[in-house]
């Protein structure tokens, strides 16, 4: 599996920009209630996708991929294989702590979901990964000849057996602070790396199928926080 997982991160590799350029520009909002009524609770940035809030996330269905707000989540749906899907909020975070519940709700288990940090464009961020069949990354796109470098050992995904695979929820904290990297799933942690490339940008949710068939991936309770 873990051959399996490093082949398909060449052919995601080669969608990326195809898959998420142009997407829709978005308002961030203001309220009577302050600048910005999505950094409750001494948060930096939180959202429960309730729909009481507009926080700015880019809402698509185009190429295989469905990216929608309902039900009480944020909802990432994909039939392209090799391709990954994601959506931003329209924000610029420097050091941060990401938590966010990430529920695999269908499709099949060879998948990658996760969080983005440091998001310049589509062609510049960290992403953080989790599959439904127990791998994981820290990866780097950084818009060259091959754009996806991995950060973890070897240069590919990892199995840990602290992921719930399958239709499961698992909690993910990607922590971007200074040059370090760092993943931890349902609280435990699984790999610090360090870069230098990027030292702020947006944050984003994401997921991709991995092999023929849907993918359906639900993001709730959103919370980043400052180190």
């Amino acid at each position: 599996m873990r051959v399996q997982k490093a082949i398909i991160a060449m052919i995601i590799a080669i969608f990326f920009l195809s898959a998420c350029d142009s997407l829709p520009e978005v308002d961030i909002p203001f309220t009577d209630s302050g600048p910005d009524a999505c950094n409750a609770g001494g948060t930096l940035f939180a959202d429960d996708f309730s729909g009481e809030q507009n926080c700015g996330w880019a809402e698509y269905n185009r190429g295989g991929a469905v990216v929608a707000i309902e039900d009480g989540s944020l909802n990432i749906s994909t039939s392209s294989p090799g391709e990954i899907w994601w959506t931003n909020p329209g924000r610029t975070f420097d050091d941060v702590i990401i938590n966010i519940e990430a529920s695999q709700t269908g499709g099949v288990d060879d998948n990658a979901y996760g969080v983005l940090c440091r998001y310049q464009n589509e062609q510049n961020f960290y992403l953080f990964l989790i599959s439904g069949d127990g791998y994981y990354a820290i990866g780097k796109y950084s818009g060259t000849d091959v754009p996806i470098t991995y950060l973890t050992p070897d240069g590919q995904y990892q199995a840990s057996d602290v992921i719930n695979q399958g239709i499961a929820s698992n909690d993910i904290q990607a922590s971007c602070i200074g040059n370090q990297l760092s993943l931890a799933v349902n609280g435990e942690p699984l790999l610090t790396v360090t870069d230098n490339d990027f030292s702020s940008g947006d944050i984003g949710l994401a997921a991709s199928a991995m092999q023929q068939g849907t993918v359906e991936i639900s993001f709730d309770d959103l919370r980043i926080f400052a180190p």
